[in-house]
Protein backbone atom coordinates (compact mmCIF):
# COMPACT_ATOMS: atom_id res chain seq x y z
CA UNK A 1 0.00 0.00 0.00
CA UNK A 2 1.42 3.50 -0.80
CA UNK A 3 1.75 6.11 1.82
CA UNK A 4 3.33 9.60 1.27
CA UNK A 5 4.28 12.45 3.22
CA UNK A 6 5.73 15.97 2.75
CA UNK A 7 8.36 18.39 3.62
CA UNK A 8 9.66 21.94 2.99
CA UNK A 9 11.98 24.42 3.65
CA UNK A 10 12.98 28.52 3.63
CA UNK A 11 16.06 28.24 5.09
CA UNK A 12 18.76 30.06 3.11
CA UNK A 13 21.58 27.33 2.88
CA UNK A 14 20.13 24.64 -0.22
CA UNK A 15 22.40 22.19 1.43
CA UNK A 16 20.56 23.18 4.91
CA UNK A 17 17.11 23.55 2.81
CA UNK A 18 17.32 20.03 1.27
CA UNK A 19 18.17 18.13 4.05
CA UNK A 20 14.84 20.10 6.78
CA UNK A 21 12.47 19.47 3.51
CA UNK A 22 13.30 15.77 3.22
CA UNK A 23 14.13 14.88 6.97
CA UNK A 24 10.63 16.47 7.50
CA UNK A 25 8.99 14.35 4.51
CA UNK A 26 10.83 11.43 5.60
CA UNK A 27 9.30 11.05 9.22
CA UNK A 28 6.22 8.85 8.51
CA UNK A 29 7.72 6.38 6.18
CA UNK A 30 9.53 3.35 6.41
CA UNK A 31 11.40 3.50 2.68
CA UNK A 32 11.36 6.26 0.58
CA UNK A 33 11.02 4.84 -3.22
CA UNK A 34 10.55 8.44 -4.72
CA UNK A 35 11.10 12.00 -3.77
CA UNK A 36 9.13 14.66 -6.20
CA UNK A 37 11.50 18.13 -5.21
CA UNK A 38 10.23 21.38 -6.51
CA UNK A 39 12.64 24.88 -5.52
CA UNK A 40 13.51 27.76 -5.87
CA UNK A 41 16.21 29.26 -9.17
CA UNK A 42 18.00 30.94 -6.53
CA UNK A 43 19.65 27.67 -4.74
CA UNK A 44 22.62 26.19 -5.49
CA UNK A 45 20.87 22.84 -7.07
CA UNK A 46 24.06 20.55 -6.75
CA UNK A 47 24.06 21.57 -3.05
CA UNK A 48 19.90 21.32 -2.36
CA UNK A 49 19.74 17.74 -4.06
CA UNK A 50 23.06 16.66 -2.15
CA UNK A 51 21.07 17.41 0.96
CA UNK A 52 17.92 15.56 -0.10
CA UNK A 53 19.74 12.70 -0.74
CA UNK A 54 21.74 12.84 3.05
CA UNK A 55 17.99 12.87 4.48
CA UNK A 56 16.68 10.12 2.19
CA UNK A 57 19.14 7.61 0.89
CA UNK A 58 19.07 5.69 -1.79
CA UNK A 59 15.56 7.35 -2.80
CA UNK A 60 15.31 8.55 -5.95
CA UNK A 61 14.83 12.22 -6.79
CA UNK A 62 13.23 13.74 -9.00
CA UNK A 63 11.83 17.48 -9.81
CA UNK A 64 12.77 20.77 -11.12
CA UNK A 65 12.62 24.21 -9.96
CA UNK A 66 8.68 26.23 -9.50
CA UNK A 67 7.61 29.54 -10.69
CA UNK A 68 8.00 31.43 -7.32
CA UNK A 69 7.08 29.17 -4.61
CA UNK A 70 4.92 25.63 -3.74
CA UNK A 71 2.15 24.66 -2.12
CA UNK A 72 2.00 21.79 0.91
CA UNK A 73 -0.53 21.16 3.67
CA UNK A 74 1.60 24.00 5.76
CA UNK A 75 0.34 26.50 2.84
CA UNK A 76 2.12 28.30 0.39
CA UNK A 77 6.26 28.12 0.89
CA UNK A 78 8.25 30.87 -0.75
CA UNK A 79 11.17 33.06 0.32
CA UNK A 80 13.03 35.53 -1.77
CA UNK A 81 16.14 33.89 -0.27
CA UNK A 82 14.71 30.37 -1.59
CA UNK A 83 12.17 27.61 -1.23
CA UNK A 84 12.25 23.98 -1.24
CA UNK A 85 8.86 21.19 -1.18
CA UNK A 86 8.88 17.74 -1.15
CA UNK A 87 6.40 15.10 -1.64
CA UNK A 88 7.90 11.49 -0.73
CA UNK A 89 6.29 8.36 -1.79
CA UNK A 90 6.43 4.79 0.33
CA UNK A 91 5.51 1.28 -1.24
CA UNK A 92 6.78 -1.67 -0.60
CA UNK A 93 4.86 -2.96 -3.79
CA UNK A 94 6.18 0.15 -5.89
CA UNK A 95 9.10 -0.31 -8.66
CA UNK A 96 10.44 2.90 -9.65
CA UNK A 97 12.65 3.47 -12.97
CA UNK A 98 13.51 6.85 -12.96
CA UNK A 99 16.24 9.18 -15.41
CA UNK A 100 17.10 12.41 -17.28
CA UNK A 101 19.21 14.01 -19.33
CA UNK A 102 20.30 17.50 -20.94
CA UNK A 103 19.50 17.53 -24.68
CA UNK A 104 21.87 15.60 -26.90
CA UNK A 105 20.67 15.36 -30.56
CA UNK A 106 16.76 16.06 -31.18
CA UNK A 107 14.71 16.44 -27.93
CA UNK A 108 13.10 13.08 -29.64
CA UNK A 109 15.87 10.83 -29.60
CA UNK A 110 16.57 12.36 -25.84
CA UNK A 111 13.39 11.44 -25.15
CA UNK A 112 13.99 7.86 -26.06
CA UNK A 113 17.70 7.49 -24.53
CA UNK A 114 15.85 9.04 -21.70
CA UNK A 115 13.07 5.52 -21.74
CA UNK A 116 15.57 3.54 -22.45
CA UNK A 117 17.61 4.27 -19.03
CA UNK A 118 14.56 4.75 -16.77
CA UNK A 119 13.76 0.78 -17.97
CA UNK A 120 16.98 -0.40 -17.12
CA UNK A 121 17.04 1.76 -13.74
CA UNK A 122 13.73 -0.07 -12.93
CA UNK A 123 14.95 -3.16 -13.97
CA UNK A 124 12.00 -3.63 -16.49
CA UNK A 125 11.60 -4.48 -20.01
CA UNK A 126 7.74 -3.64 -20.48
CA UNK A 127 6.12 -0.46 -20.02
CA UNK A 128 5.17 1.12 -17.18
CA UNK A 129 2.08 1.69 -15.69
CA UNK A 130 2.38 5.39 -16.13
CA UNK A 131 4.93 7.76 -16.35
CA UNK A 132 5.95 11.49 -14.68
CA UNK A 133 7.68 13.60 -17.25
CA UNK A 134 9.10 16.88 -16.14
CA UNK A 135 11.02 18.98 -19.64
CA UNK A 136 12.41 22.20 -20.12
CA UNK A 137 9.91 24.64 -22.13
CA UNK A 138 9.88 24.71 -25.78
CA UNK A 139 10.07 21.30 -27.29
CA UNK A 140 7.79 18.68 -24.94
CA UNK A 141 5.53 17.42 -27.54
CA UNK A 142 9.19 15.94 -28.94
CA UNK A 143 10.56 14.88 -26.03
CA UNK A 144 7.41 12.85 -25.04
CA UNK A 145 7.01 11.28 -28.94
CA UNK A 146 10.46 10.06 -27.96
CA UNK A 147 9.43 8.47 -24.63
CA UNK A 148 6.47 7.28 -26.66
CA UNK A 149 8.11 5.84 -29.57
CA UNK A 150 9.90 3.49 -26.52
CA UNK A 151 7.20 2.39 -24.40
CA UNK A 152 4.03 2.70 -26.18
CA UNK A 153 0.83 4.60 -25.26
CA UNK A 154 1.14 4.76 -21.47
CA UNK A 155 -0.91 7.38 -18.96
CA UNK A 156 1.09 10.13 -17.76
CA UNK A 157 1.37 13.30 -15.67
CA UNK A 158 3.70 16.34 -15.49
CA UNK A 159 4.72 19.98 -16.08
CA UNK A 160 7.55 21.91 -17.40
CA UNK A 161 10.50 23.08 -15.10
CA UNK A 162 9.96 27.32 -14.34
CA UNK A 163 11.81 29.99 -12.93
CA UNK A 164 10.47 33.32 -11.55
CA UNK A 165 10.78 35.59 -15.22
CA UNK A 166 10.94 33.66 -18.53
CA UNK A 167 13.86 34.32 -18.37
CA UNK A 168 15.50 30.70 -18.73
CA UNK A 169 17.08 30.36 -15.76
CA UNK A 170 14.98 27.04 -14.60
CA UNK A 171 16.81 23.84 -14.41
CA UNK A 172 15.87 19.88 -13.79
CA UNK A 173 17.00 17.16 -12.02
CA UNK A 174 16.94 13.02 -11.66
CA UNK A 175 19.41 12.32 -8.92
CA UNK A 176 22.63 14.17 -9.60
CA UNK A 177 22.26 15.14 -12.92
CA UNK A 178 20.94 18.75 -13.51
CA UNK A 179 20.40 20.46 -16.54
CA UNK A 180 18.24 23.51 -17.85
CA UNK A 181 17.51 22.15 -21.20
CA UNK A 182 16.47 18.58 -21.30
CA UNK A 183 14.13 16.05 -19.96
CA UNK A 184 13.24 13.33 -16.91
CA UNK A 185 11.11 10.78 -16.24
CA UNK A 186 9.64 8.48 -13.43
CA UNK A 187 8.32 5.23 -14.74
CA UNK A 188 5.90 3.85 -12.32
CA UNK A 189 5.08 0.24 -11.74
CA UNK A 190 2.30 -0.83 -9.48
CA UNK A 191 -0.68 -2.87 -9.09
CA UNK A 192 -2.33 0.79 -7.95
CA UNK A 193 -3.65 3.23 -10.48
CA UNK A 194 -3.48 6.87 -10.80
CA UNK A 195 -6.11 9.28 -11.75
CA UNK A 196 -5.12 12.65 -13.65
CA UNK A 197 -7.35 15.51 -14.32
CA UNK A 198 -6.07 17.76 -16.95
CA UNK A 199 -8.30 20.76 -17.45
CA UNK A 200 -7.79 24.55 -18.48
CA UNK A 201 -10.83 25.40 -16.79
CA UNK A 202 -11.86 28.09 -18.91
CA UNK A 203 -15.50 28.58 -20.66
CA UNK A 204 -15.58 28.86 -24.49
CA UNK A 205 -16.38 31.98 -26.02
CA UNK A 206 -18.25 32.41 -29.51
CA UNK A 207 -14.41 33.65 -31.01
CA UNK A 208 -12.93 30.93 -33.11
CA UNK A 209 -11.15 30.37 -36.42
CA UNK A 210 -9.37 28.49 -38.66
CA UNK A 211 -5.38 28.70 -38.23
CA UNK A 212 -4.35 29.36 -41.78
CA UNK A 213 -0.35 29.71 -40.93
CA UNK A 214 2.00 28.46 -38.31
CA UNK A 215 5.82 29.13 -37.95
CA UNK A 216 8.45 26.91 -36.51
CA UNK A 217 5.46 25.28 -34.75
CA UNK A 218 4.52 27.68 -31.81
CA UNK A 219 4.60 30.73 -34.01
CA UNK A 220 0.67 31.32 -34.91
CA UNK A 221 1.06 33.73 -37.94
CA UNK A 222 -2.66 33.93 -39.32
CA UNK A 223 -6.16 33.32 -38.40
CA UNK A 224 -8.55 32.98 -40.95
CA UNK A 225 -6.02 34.44 -43.26
CA UNK A 226 -5.71 37.49 -40.54
CA UNK A 227 -2.55 38.33 -38.76
CA UNK A 228 -2.82 36.33 -35.37
CA UNK A 229 -2.56 39.66 -32.83
CA UNK A 230 -4.80 42.04 -35.15
CA UNK A 231 -7.89 38.58 -35.22
CA UNK A 232 -7.33 38.51 -31.53
CA UNK A 233 -7.61 42.08 -31.18
CA UNK A 234 -10.63 42.22 -32.93
CA UNK A 235 -12.26 39.19 -31.01
CA UNK A 236 -11.67 41.28 -27.69
CA UNK A 237 -12.28 44.80 -29.13
CA UNK A 238 -8.41 46.08 -28.04
CA UNK A 239 -5.81 47.94 -30.36
CA UNK A 240 -3.51 45.68 -31.58
CA UNK A 241 -0.67 47.72 -30.70
CA UNK A 242 -1.51 47.50 -26.70
CA UNK A 243 -0.78 43.28 -27.53
CA UNK A 244 2.69 44.39 -28.57
CA UNK A 245 5.65 42.13 -26.51
CA UNK A 246 4.72 40.60 -23.50
CA UNK A 247 1.42 42.88 -23.22
CA UNK A 248 -0.31 40.01 -24.85
CA UNK A 249 1.08 37.69 -22.41
CA UNK A 250 -0.46 39.71 -19.41
CA UNK A 251 -3.84 40.14 -21.66
CA UNK A 252 -4.24 36.39 -22.35
CA UNK A 253 -4.31 34.84 -18.91
CA UNK A 254 -7.55 35.46 -18.60
CA UNK A 255 -8.75 35.00 -21.91
CA UNK A 256 -6.32 32.85 -23.94
CA UNK A 257 -6.97 30.19 -27.21
CA UNK A 258 -7.70 26.94 -26.78
CA UNK A 259 -7.70 23.49 -29.10
CA UNK A 260 -10.01 20.73 -28.81
CA UNK A 261 -8.92 17.11 -29.23
CA UNK A 262 -10.51 14.76 -31.93
CA UNK A 263 -13.21 14.51 -29.83
CA UNK A 264 -13.82 17.04 -28.30
CA UNK A 265 -13.38 15.50 -24.67
CA UNK A 266 -10.74 18.07 -23.92
CA UNK A 267 -9.90 21.80 -24.66
CA UNK A 268 -5.57 21.73 -24.17
CA UNK A 269 -5.21 25.78 -23.68
CA UNK A 270 -2.83 27.53 -25.43
CA UNK A 271 -1.31 30.69 -24.02
CA UNK A 272 -0.07 33.36 -26.26
CA UNK A 273 3.71 34.31 -24.99
CA UNK A 274 4.83 37.77 -27.27
CA UNK A 275 3.24 39.94 -29.86
CA UNK A 276 5.72 39.61 -32.41
CA UNK A 277 6.36 43.08 -34.73
CA UNK A 278 4.65 42.02 -37.78
CA UNK A 279 1.58 40.61 -35.56
CA UNK A 280 2.27 37.11 -35.58
CA UNK A 281 1.88 35.50 -31.75
CA UNK A 282 4.46 33.42 -29.79
CA UNK A 283 2.64 30.46 -28.14
CA UNK A 284 4.00 28.11 -25.15
CA UNK A 285 2.46 25.03 -26.65
CA UNK A 286 2.79 23.23 -30.44
CA UNK A 287 -0.23 24.16 -33.55
CA UNK A 288 -1.20 22.72 -36.21
CA UNK A 289 -2.77 24.62 -39.53
CA UNK A 290 -6.35 23.81 -40.70
CA UNK A 291 -7.55 23.16 -36.93
CA UNK A 292 -9.79 25.41 -34.88
CA UNK A 293 -8.49 27.50 -32.72
CA UNK A 294 -10.68 29.13 -30.11
CA UNK A 295 -10.94 32.12 -27.50
CA UNK A 296 -11.04 31.22 -23.78
CA UNK A 297 -12.30 33.39 -21.12
CA UNK A 298 -12.19 33.03 -16.93
CA UNK A 299 -11.87 35.38 -14.45
CA UNK A 300 -9.32 35.59 -11.78
CA UNK A 301 -11.70 35.16 -9.15
CA UNK A 302 -12.64 31.75 -11.35
CA UNK A 303 -8.97 31.16 -11.66
CA UNK A 304 -8.66 31.01 -7.90
CA UNK A 305 -11.93 29.01 -7.28
CA UNK A 306 -11.09 26.22 -10.11
CA UNK A 307 -7.81 25.57 -8.05
CA UNK A 308 -9.85 23.78 -5.49
CA UNK A 309 -12.57 23.08 -7.59
CA UNK A 310 -10.33 20.76 -9.72
CA UNK A 311 -9.25 18.78 -6.78
CA UNK A 312 -12.80 18.46 -5.35
CA UNK A 313 -14.34 16.90 -9.15
CA UNK A 314 -10.71 15.08 -8.61
CA UNK A 315 -11.18 13.52 -5.15
CA UNK A 316 -14.83 12.62 -5.75
CA UNK A 317 -14.01 10.42 -8.85
CA UNK A 318 -12.50 8.59 -6.43
CA UNK A 319 -14.09 5.14 -5.26
CA UNK A 320 -11.49 5.95 -1.74
CA UNK A 321 -9.10 8.75 -0.59
CA UNK A 322 -5.93 8.17 -2.44
CA UNK A 323 -2.39 7.88 -1.08
CA UNK A 324 -1.42 11.55 -2.23
CA UNK A 325 -2.11 14.24 -4.76
CA UNK A 326 0.62 15.34 -7.28
CA UNK A 327 -0.83 18.65 -8.42
CA UNK A 328 0.73 20.78 -11.35
CA UNK A 329 -0.41 24.11 -11.62
CA UNK A 330 0.50 26.57 -14.33
CA UNK A 331 2.58 29.37 -13.38
CA UNK A 332 1.06 31.98 -15.65
CA UNK A 333 -2.40 30.96 -13.65
CA UNK A 334 -0.42 31.83 -10.22
CA UNK A 335 0.66 34.97 -11.83
CA UNK A 336 -2.67 36.21 -12.59
CA UNK A 337 -3.88 35.86 -8.96
CA UNK A 338 -1.45 38.17 -7.77
CA UNK A 339 -1.49 38.47 -3.91
CA UNK A 340 -4.34 35.98 -3.64
CA UNK A 341 -2.68 32.90 -3.92
CA UNK A 342 -3.42 32.13 0.10
CA UNK A 343 -6.94 31.93 -0.86
CA UNK A 344 -5.88 28.81 -2.90
CA UNK A 345 -3.41 27.32 -0.18
CA UNK A 346 -6.28 27.43 2.22
CA UNK A 347 -8.89 25.86 -0.17
CA UNK A 348 -6.02 22.89 -1.45
CA UNK A 349 -6.16 22.25 2.61
CA UNK A 350 -9.54 21.80 3.18
CA UNK A 351 -10.34 20.28 -0.13
CA UNK A 352 -7.58 17.79 0.39
CA UNK A 353 -9.18 16.23 3.57
CA UNK A 354 -5.80 15.08 5.11
CA UNK A 355 -4.20 13.53 2.02
CA UNK A 356 -0.41 14.66 1.68
CA UNK A 357 0.09 17.17 -1.54
CA UNK A 358 2.59 18.96 -3.61
CA UNK A 359 1.50 22.25 -6.02
CA UNK A 360 4.02 22.90 -8.55
CA UNK A 361 4.17 26.37 -10.47
CA UNK A 362 4.22 25.27 -14.30
CA UNK A 363 5.24 26.64 -17.47
CA UNK A 364 3.75 24.38 -19.16
CA UNK A 365 1.21 21.35 -18.11
CA UNK A 366 1.15 17.33 -19.06
CA UNK A 367 -2.07 15.24 -18.94
CA UNK A 368 -4.71 13.19 -20.83
CA UNK A 369 -8.43 12.89 -20.46
CA UNK A 370 -10.02 9.61 -20.96
CA UNK A 371 -8.91 7.54 -23.95
CA UNK A 372 -6.99 10.81 -25.35
CA UNK A 373 -3.36 10.75 -26.10
CA UNK A 374 -1.25 12.52 -23.96
CA UNK A 375 -0.83 15.80 -24.63
CA UNK A 376 0.46 19.10 -23.12
CA UNK A 377 -1.12 23.12 -22.40
CA UNK A 378 -0.39 25.67 -20.38
CA UNK A 379 -2.41 27.16 -17.92
CA UNK A 380 -3.61 24.36 -17.19
CA UNK A 381 -4.14 22.35 -14.14
CA UNK A 382 -3.10 18.71 -14.42
CA UNK A 383 -4.07 17.27 -11.14
CA UNK A 384 -2.90 13.71 -10.23
CA UNK A 385 -4.42 11.22 -7.62
CA UNK A 386 -1.94 8.17 -6.53
CA UNK A 387 -4.14 5.65 -5.16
Amino acid sequence: MMRSSFGSSILADAKAAGKEAAQAASEKLENVKLAFVYSSVAYDLSALVSGVQESLPGAPVIGNTSFTGVITPDGYIQSEDGFVGILALDDKDLTIGVAGSAKTGTARETGQRIAQEALARAGKTEAPDYFYMVASPGEEEYYLKGITDVIGRVPMFGGSAADNSIAGEWSIYADETIFPDGAAVAFFYTANPMKNLFTGAYRETEDFGIITKVSNDRTLVEIDGVPAVKKYAEWTNVDPASLAGGALLVATITSPLGIKDRLGDLTAIRHPMNGNDDFSMAVGANLAEKTTVIRMEATVDELIASASSTLVELRDSLPTPPAAYHLVHCGGRRAGMGDRLEEVAVALKKEAQGVPFIVEFTFGEYGFVDDGNNTTGGLMLSYTALS
